[in-house]
């Protein structure tokens, strides 16, 4: 006789798996949000819209909730902040502002919290910002990087938030620092990366986190991976397939996938999305396409390192 063995988990907890891909350079500014779902690859497929084009986005997320920064400089600086429910597809709404106007931030987020650190806006940034994923409000302050720094890449498990790489002026950085994102205060020095580089595609799963690409400036194919509760240097994972900069990456806690960045050659923008498994080191392969080419784009997913 056959039998059936019903689904386990909440309604909430099923069919979680979900990567948002929203804003970024096309080339020009653009509101574009796209979806992908981790485990089975494939075309990103249209989700909705920001209100606005943003040329650089970053975001963080709860298992619910995606909120991404929206940044139009250098004519028009903004602050906002923007939010999508990642399981209903539609238009981004207005969850409130950030203290300060900045592009390329580090992200890192839990359940309850998201956090942003670092930036540039005509200036090198160290504030820490942090927001309450499921109450629509204004960012606040948490503290300081250790230095002052624009192209951090982010990695987060449920309590601590991971900050990698970056410029400051005149110089790359191969610095690794780290938060306990429920505690505000200053970041805490972790280690380093294997080599200095701004703008590395950070994502995790429950113990690992791993970034990828980014320039020196020269565009590199280098992914790295630390133990998030073992402070050290970081290791060599492997390779992706292109070297890029200003790619951004998610997880489900099992598979990273590393999605648009700038390219070397012609074209200059990529829509290649990769894939690694962030507990097996190796080279990145393959795995789809985002629904429109871009880089300086954010990205986040329902099902991240930072979320039991």
């Amino acid at each position: 006789s056959t039998y059936m063995v019903p689904p386990g988990g909440n309604t909430r907890e099923r069919n979680r798996g979900r990567a948002l891909f929203g804003g970024g350079e096309a080339p020009t500014r653009n509101e574009t949000i796209d979806f992908i779902e981790i485990q089975s690859g494939g075309i990103g497929q249209d989700f909705g819209d920001l209100t606005s084009g943003s040329n650089s986005t970053d975001a963080v997320s709860s298992k619910t909730r995606a909120v991404f920064t929206v940044w139009n400089g250098p004519a028009s600086y903004k602050n906002v902040l923007e939010y999508v429910t990642i399981a209903t597809t539609g238009n981004a709404a207005d969850f409130g502002d950030q203290t300060v106007e900045t592009e390329q931030e580090g992200t890192a987020s839990n359940d309850i919290y998201g956090v942003f650190a670092g930036g540039y806006n005509l200036a090198y940034f160290n504030q820490i910002e942090r927001i309450t994923l499921a109450t629509l409000g204004n960012a606040t302050d948490f503290g300081d990087l250790i230095t002052s720094i624009v192209g951090v890449g982010g990695a987060a498990d449920t309590t601590r938030g991971i900050f990698a790489g970056g410029i400051v002026p005149g110089a790359t950085q191969n610095v690794i620092q780290y938060i306990t994102i429920a505690s505000a205060g200053n970041a805490t020095d972790f280690g380093d990366l294997t080599s200095a580089r701004r703008n590395p595609a950070g994502t995790s799963d429950s113990t690992r986190g791993i970034f990828s690409g980014g320039s020196t400036p020269t565009y590199v194919n280098t992914i790295d991976f630390i133990t998030i509760q073992t402070t050290g240097n970081a290791t060599d994972f492997g390779d992706l397939v292109t070297a890029g900069d200003n790619a951004t990456s998610a997880s489900n806690n099992t598979r990273g996938i590393i999605g648009g960045h700038y390219l070397s050659g012609s074209p200059h923008l990529s829509n290649i999305i990769e894939s690694v498994i962030i507990q097996t080191a190796g080279n990145a392969v393959d795995y789809g396409d985002l629904f429109l080419a871009r880089a300086q784009l954010g990205a986040c997913s329902d099902s991240h390192g930072g979320l039991s």
